[in-house]
């Protein structure tokens, strides 16, 4: 029978417990969005200067390992008054009917329908949005960076406004204000 020096047994028990918590860390089912450590903000362009806006209230719901990302799902609801387009006129302007006609359309959904890995922390997910009443498919590739029981998700994906009806009469020459926004994202997630 040969004997395992005490070193070298110190050397395996720490390497597996490293190995298992490793595992443990990597197996957290992400399930809640922490709003107050959240944005959600997006970038469009108006006679060719960058206009940066966020919306400030949001909710989602959420299920996902990135162990098993095709099993993840995910909502998002944008209470869409909440808008912050630069300041009082921009946002009054905005909420209008040529915008985003708040009254009639109070809230943005969106939904996924599929999640995959690509990679490196690097995932997509795809899913359908609506606006306005309208809904397209879009895809949002985003990097997952875990800290324990938390994890930011970082992303950003284009739409096209004129899609939606978002920014109609006046508003809709894209020579003045872009078709292509950009919407960004960093979402603090917790486990459970």
């Amino acid at each position: 029978m040969k004997w395992i020096s005490a070193t070298s047994a110190c050397r395996a028990v720490v390497l597996v417990s490293g190995m298992a918590f490793a595992a443990a860390a990597s197996a957290v089912t992400y399930t809640r969005i922490l709003p107050d450590k959240s944005r959600l903000a997006f970038v469009s362009q108006q006679m060719g200067v960058s206009v940066d806006g966020s919306f400030k209230r949001f909710s989602a719901t959420l299920d996902f390992d990135p162990a098993k990302p095709e099993a993840g799902k995910a909502t998002l609801d944008i209470d869409v008054a909440s808008i912050d387009a630069g300041g009082p006129e921009a946002n009054d302007e905005v909420k209008g009917k040529n915008w985003f006609d708040v009254k009639q359309f109070p809230t943005a959904h969106f939904v996924s329908s599929a999640v995959k890995s690509l990679g490196g922390g690097k995932f997509e997910v795809r899913g359908q949005m609506s606006i306005k009443g309208k809904t397209r498919e879009v895809s949002a590739p985003f990097t997952l960076k875990q800290d324990g029981a938390m994890a930011v998700l970082e992303g950003s994906f284009p739409i096209k406004r004129l899609d939606y009806g978002i920014g109609t009469g006046a508003w809709g020459d894209t020579s003045v204000v872009a078709d292509e926004v950009q919407i960004r994202f960093r979402l603090t997630v917790a486990g459970k």
